[in-house]
């Protein structure tokens, strides 16, 4: 004897066979057993599958949440004040990228460096790192944006690299890496 979660058309119900009526005919005690064990199977499987179509649902959500949360705090951190992005038209969104703009080449690569170089405070080692994981992170997002990057991309890495590779040099350091 079979139980399914399922349930079959009421037409097909009636021409079932191996279904015992509980009024006329007695269920042994292993059928019953089996019965049982088929509804636990049943409602641990529906259970589960509700559940994570709620969970992932949930995640989903919270993770979008969270991922916008975070990314409002960055533009609180870094000085943006304006209004939200997604609702920039094409004009004021080009007046951000623009040279002037807070997310030009000229501020983003300030902030990327000098996150860089304020981090080292003056440690050779710590600046070599750090040049290291700024060129890292962008090799990242090239992998993450699925090849190369925009021109504006490429532009403000290679403003960020100049300005720690001064750094540098102004402190005294070789730009040469040591162990090339």
């Amino acid at each position: 004897m079979n139980i399914s979660s399922t349930l079959p058309q009421a037409s097909k119900l009636s021409s079932t066979t191996g279904i015992k009526n509980l009024y006329t005919e007695k269920l042994s005690k292993d059928e019953v057993k089996e019965i049982r064990a088929q509804i636990v199977k049943n409602a641990n499987a529906f259970t589960f599958k509700a559940t994570s179509i709620q969970s992932n649902t949930l995640s989903l959500e919270d993770k979008f949440t969270q991922a916008y949360d975070e990314f409002q705090s960055f533009l609180k951190d870094i000085g943006y004040k304006g209004q939200p992005i997604a609702e920039l038209s094409q004009e004021e969104a080009a007046k951000l990228v623009s040279e002037d703009g807070i997310f030009g080449v000229t501020q983003t690569s300030e902030r990327i460096a000098n996150f860089v170089i304020n981090g080292a405070n003056g440690d050779e080692d710590r600046l070599r790192a750090g040049r290291e994981g700024m060129l890292e992170g962008f090799k990242m997002a090239e992998e993450m944006w699925g090849g190369e990057l925009p021109d504006i991309s490429k532009e403000t890495i290679q403003a960020a690299t100049q300005k720690v590779d001064k750094a540098m040099y102004d402190l005294g350091f070789s730009i040469l890496n040591k162990e090339a």
